[in-house]
């Protein structure tokens, strides 16, 4: 199954709640980058927080930095 690396790169403080769970549901907190599989349940997280977040194909065998 394909990866992706999604960063966040803007604050989730002062976003709804909603978009804030989204981001503790991706696995993203303090502004790192995770690597998830690329699916349909995880696209739609991704478009509903897409004004905090940027997303790229991960490298083979690439890991997260937190």
């Amino acid at each position: 199954m394909a990866k992706i690396l999604i960063r966040q790169v803007k604050s989730g403080v002062g976003a709804p709640s909603k978009h804030r769970a989204t981001l503790q549901a991706l696995g993203l907190k303090h502004q790192r980058s995770v690597v998830q599989d690329d699916n349909p349940a995880i696209r739609g997280m991704i478009f509903q927080v897409r004004h905090l977040v940027e997303v790229s194909e991960a490298a083979e065998g690439q890991v997260t930095n937190g």
